[in-house]
């Protein structure tokens, strides 16, 4: 018998399958469940997008686009970035329209990363970031991130993992799965370091719409940071598109144009009729001036406003999320850690919530709730929350 353990990759053997996955199956096995887990809109992508899509396909451009996607999508995209955060990307050479954020973050990495580089990535953040670097031969190096510096970045952080051997860093604001917000204030005080250090800023934007109080500054837009950034977003999140697998990648031309390359030998290109869609995203969002993303962030909002509440009520610590759709209460005063509270409390309770662990060593003691869920299943969610942390508090 062919022995193909033997074989793999030892990266990859070692690489820790999604956390956010596994209980997203698990929960099919409980009839009754209510999944707090996946970080989904539930929200119906706005049926003119929708329309948009299906007219693409009956005039029969279901064709290859350019690997760097179509134009007029490019274009759209350096009108929106320009309009709502003042960066100008030009859509010749300086923008590309990747397969998902995630395809984005990954073709980043494998630009930059070098065996042996470290990359600095805060936690808790985003579960693809440590795979990606690891996948690159590189060496992903967390950074604490604390309740009581809201989950920011502080410049101490950063100088206190720097070494000889730092290449990049992962700017991940606003945060999966704090809800963590870092303002033009907050930038300007990390910003001087990643200047000093020469360090390469990868900035993941996806939840760039999905603020509360403030609006999104990106670190692009600060001095010096333009020239070293390659700055991610996309379609997901903030226009309910997250089957549509779209993101985009803005930055220098002289670093895209190497990017372009993963992307042709790995993708060749995103999906035709969601790069249509797309574009009436953006056309028809700037022309009524984005309400329905902005329908759908007051009703998040209010949830938000509705989760931290609750949380607080049953005697769980929980940072109050200013960007993005998650919350991610501490646990402690169960006297478990979130792996096993959210695999009892699914047992129990029927309410699937992702362990805090997921997004990093630092996250152990929490969990991330998803609040994009309908008011009425996040009320009963909430209630059978709070009888499992009365059933189990110390």
């Amino acid at each position: 018998m062919f022995d193909f353990e033997s074989r793999l990759s030892p990266r990859v053997k070692k690489l820790r399958s999604s956390g956010i996955r596994k209980f997203f199956d698990l929960v099919n096995e409980y009839p009754n469940a209510i999944s707090l887990g996946v970080g989904e809109p539930d929200f119906v992508t706005p049926w003119a997008v929708r329309d948009a899509a299906i007219k693409s396909i009956q005039k029969g451009y279901t064709q290859y686009t350019s690997n760097w996607g179509l134009l007029e999508l490019r274009e759209q995209i350096s009108s929106y970035l320009d309009s709502l955060y003042g960066l100008k990307y030009s859509p010749e050479n300086e923008i590309m329209v990747t397969v998902g954020a995630s395809e984005a973050i990954d073709l980043a990495l494998r630009a930059v990363v070098s065996s042996g580089d470290e990359v600095l990535i805060p936690e808790p953040s985003y579960v693809s970031y440590h795979p990606c670097v690891t996948l690159c031969d590189g060496v992903p190096v967390p950074v604490k991130t604390e309740l009581k510096d809201d989950f920011k970045l502080t410049p101490q952080n950063i100088l206190d993992a720097i070494t000889p051997k730092t290449k990049a860093i992962i700017i991940p604001y606003p945060n999966n799965p704090t809800g963590a917000f870092m303002d033009i204030e907050d930038l300007k005080k990390i910003a001087p370091i990643i200047l000093e250090h020469d360090l390469i800023v990868i900035s993941d934007e996806i939840y760039s719409f999905l603020t509360y109080g403030a609006e999104h500054v990106s670190i692009a837009s600060l001095d010096g940071m333009r020239e070293r950034t390659l700055l991610i977003n996309g379609f997901s999140k903030a226009f309910a598109m997250t089957g549509w697998r779209l993101g985009f990648l803005a930055a220098p031309e002289e670093v895209i144009r190497h990017i372009i390359k993963i992307h042709q030998y790995t993708i060749m290109c995103a999906s035709t009729f969601s790069q249509y869609a797309a574009i009436t995203a953006l056309k028809s969002g700037a022309a009524d001036n984005w309400s329905d993303i902005l329908s759908m962030k007051q009703d998040y909002d209010k949830r938000r406003r509705f989760i931290v509440h609750r949380f607080k009520q049953m005697g769980l610590k929980c940072f109050e999320p200013r960007g993005a759709f998650y919350s991610f209460p501490s646990v402690e005063i169960t006297g478990m850690d979130g792996d096993e509270f959210a695999q009892r409390l699914l047992e129990e309770k029927q309410v699937a919530v992702i362990p805090g662990s997921v997004f990093g060593e630092f996250g152990k003691y929490h969990v991330r709730a998803c609040y994009a869920t309908a008011l009425k299943s996040l009320t009963e969610a909430l209630n059978r929350i709070q009888d499992f942390v009365q059933e189990h508090k110390k």
